[in-house]
């Protein structure tokens, strides 16, 4: 169905209820159907004027995301809906602390907001999950990686060398307060045996 006037648009996750107009899209556009209802909870859908018109997958490895299985109904909402899709991506990603996104959509949006053809050392970074995945793939960095992970170490190291100086220094204090506890004990030793040797010679001295 092709609104003429798609009006407002809004974006939200996917529900079992967008499930039969998500199938008779992905069917339409000869993708497997089948395959990504299996994967429904990846799926944001565009309304315009409450109607549904398109929908977009979004996956995330660890910290990475794909976008995929991008189609609409009304493919004249569609750059609108990129860029509130794009928004969403955006929140997400920084909420799940994610570095790089990958996509293999061929759209002329994509490129426009920085997405690049992944170069075949970038290529050694996406997930093991989508290598066996066909197609050409666009990348764009959100965060530095290489640096956000030494950063990491650095913090890390700084962490372990601290927690090291704080066992050296419990250590120490441990060592310490054995020292004075067998300190005190032996001087708690010597005075028992210092008034034991008194109350005997008490004892033992004439009336």
């Amino acid at each position: 169905m092709v609104l003429m006037n798609p009006g407002p648009l809004q974006i939200r996750r996917a529900t079992l209820d967008d499930l039969p107009a998500l199938r008779s899209l992905w069917q339409t556009a000869g993708l497997p159907a089948a395959e990504l209802e299996n994967h429904l909870t990846d799926f944001h859908v565009v309304l315009a004027e409450g109607q549904f018109a398109g929908a977009l997958g979004v996956q995330i490895s660890r910290q990475h995301a794909r976008l995929y299985a991008e189609d609409y109904t009304n493919f004249a909402v569609a750059d609108a809906a990129r860029e509130l899709f794009w928004e969403r991506i955006q929140k997400i990603a920084a909420n799940l602390g994610v570095f790089r996104v990958w996509t293999q959509e061929t759209s002329p949006f994509w490129t426009r907001w920085g997405f690049q053809p992944a170069s075949p050392e970038l290529l050694a970074r996406l997930p093991e999950e989508w290598k066996n995945l066909e197609g050409h793939w666009l990348t764009l960095e959100l965060k530095n990686e290489d640096a956000i992970n030494q950063a990491l170490k650095t913090q890390f190291a700084g962490f372990m060398l601290e927690e090291k100086k704080h066992t050296e220094r419990m250590v120490s204090h441990a060592r310490t307060l054995r020292l004075l506890v067998i300190i005190g004990g032996f001087a708690f030793f010597a005075l028992c045996l210092a008034v034991s040797v008194f109350l005997l010679m008490r004892r033992m001295a004439p009336p």
